[in-house]
């Protein structure tokens, strides 16, 4: 068991953010087929939990930030800070959007047009946001995602309105030309691990690192190309399939997000005024899960005079019994009990 491992790269933001759109869209479609009667502000409640944990966060970070002045001077505090406050405006606006959207489907008022503006506001926004996040070494997945589709959001609120009689086929135009783009992306991916893989030079960890990513990328985008395949054939009316089966295979990119954020790494320090790592601040709350990730453990032998050990610095168990083993240039010894174990490496200050 090596928790140091499991915590350390977690993205609590990201696996929020996957999880509350899974359930989202698991009772959209419910509710689209008639399999449940909740009102949508109901149905969007996974939505408004996303979007209080960012106002929620932002707001202790910003009061930690004012109530501690000398945090301030701690690294790139300054860019944290103003990158925490631009995430907040921008959903702010996004959640503008999802209160019209809701409104509307649940009353039938105002055009989709006029749904649709705060959305064309981010994607103009974000681009000014993409550029300075390239510039200070920033994450933009959200911004991009916006930048790149503003054209779909147009054609989208025509389309809704009825303003256009274009097919869907033609309405997902700009969407087609996206994934076109990914799908070329996913087979660069799968292309390099492959040649990695054959490549004798190249040690296993970096094989296996494009391996998954490969993997990742590939039930990540595919799912997505095949629900924008079945969403266009339902909306023209080509097929009978329900609105549940139709987004059935968003369940597998879904997946693959949240597995992904556990290998995230990054993430803003000032969110609730952590001003550290989440893997750092959960194990300093939590002093017993620090005892256990500095210290990976494995079952040995049954030789009464030291078994066979797990190698490296792991601990080897016989029955209710740890026996610390320490390697060295002649092989694994036990060590002194009298003596304490230290860690060799400290999820405080991780490499």
């Amino acid at each position: 068991m090596n928790l140091q491992t499991l915590f350390q790269d977690f993205n609590p933001s990201k696996f929020i953010i996957h999880s509350s759109l899974m359930v989202f869209t698991a009772l959209f479609a419910l509710r689209l087929d008639g399999t449940i009667q909740w009102s949508y502000w109901t149905v969007f409640s996974p939505i408004w939990f996303w979007k209080s944990m960012v106002i929620l966060g932002a707001t202790v970070g910003s009061y930690v930030w004012w109530r501690y002045p000398h945090f301030r001077l701690e690294g790139e505090a300054y860019v944290h800070y103003k990158a925490m406050l631009i995430s907040l405006a921008l959903h702010l606006i996004l959640l503008m959007f999802e209160l019209l959207v809701c409104d509307k489907l649940q009353s039938g008022r105002h055009l989709w047009i006029l749904v649709f503006i705060p959305l064309i506001f981010i994607s103009i926004v974000s681009i000014a946001v993409c550029i300075w996040a390239v510039k200070h070494d920033r994450s933009f997945e959200l911004e991009l995602f916006c930048a790149v589709n503003m054209l779909q959001f147009i054609f989208l609120a025509l389309r809704l309105d009825g303003f256009t009689q274009w097919s869907w086929e033609v309405v997902f135009v700009p969407l087609w030309i996206v994934m076109c783009l990914s799908l070329v992306g996913v087979l660069y991916t799968i292309i390099f691990a492959g040649i990695l893989l054959r490549t004798p030079e190249v040690n296993a960890t970096q094989r296996r690192t494009s391996l998954n990513t490969a993997l990742a990328y590939t039930f990540l985008v595919v799912p997505i190309l095949i629900f924008q395949v079945l969403l266009t054939n339902k909306l023209d009316e080509d097929i009978s399939m329900s609105f549940f089966g139709v987004v059935s295979p968003l369940f597998i990119s879904f997946t693959t997000l949240i597995l992904m954020s556990f290998s995230a790494k990054g993430g803003n320090k000032w969110w609730f005024g952590l001003r550290k790592d989440f893997s750092q601040f959960l194990l300093s709350i939590c002093p017993f899960l620090q005892e256990y990730a500095n210290i990976a453990y494995s079952v040995g032998g049954n030789d009464p005079h030291g078994g066979r050990s797990g190698g490296g610095d792991e601990n080897n168990i016989r029955g209710s019994q740890v026996v610390p083993i320490v390697k060295s240039d002649k092989g694994p010894k036990k060590c002194d009990f009298s003596k304490p174990v230290v860690p060799v490496i400290s999820i405080e200050t991780p490499d």
